[in-house]
């Protein structure tokens, strides 16, 4: 019985560490929020700036992704945005916070 139940908590760990992580998550494990907020300007844009401003764009995911992995300056200001390599975000993780700051 002991085993059993051992074999159940094991299978049931690994199933919530197997949960996708959010949006939120992958924001914060790629350092992205080091200079991004969601509703105010920090050293980059706020998430909600740069949303609307994509907003109605079929192109907006494509565009982000490439600024993400290319980086660049002069959008929303003079602070370059360094360029973030699958290094630092995977394409899966960047394509789902591209698709949740476009929802803002």
């Amino acid at each position: 019985m002991m085993i059993k139940t051992s074999l159940c908590l094991a299978s049931l760990l690994c199933a919530v560490s197997a949960q996708a992580a959010t949006p939120t998550d992958i924001l914060t494990k790629s350092g992205c929020l080091a200079c991004h907020l969601v509703e105010k300007k920090s050293v980059g844009p706020a998430y909600k700036v740069v949303a609307a401003k994509y907003k109605g764009n079929d192109a907006a995911p494509t565009l982000l992704m490439e600024k993400v992995r290319k980086g660049g300056s002069g959008v929303y200001g003079p602070v370059p945005m360094i360029p973030s390599g699958p290094d630092k975000i995977s394409d899966e993780d960047l394509k789902t916070v591209i698709s949740y700051i476009l929802t803002l």
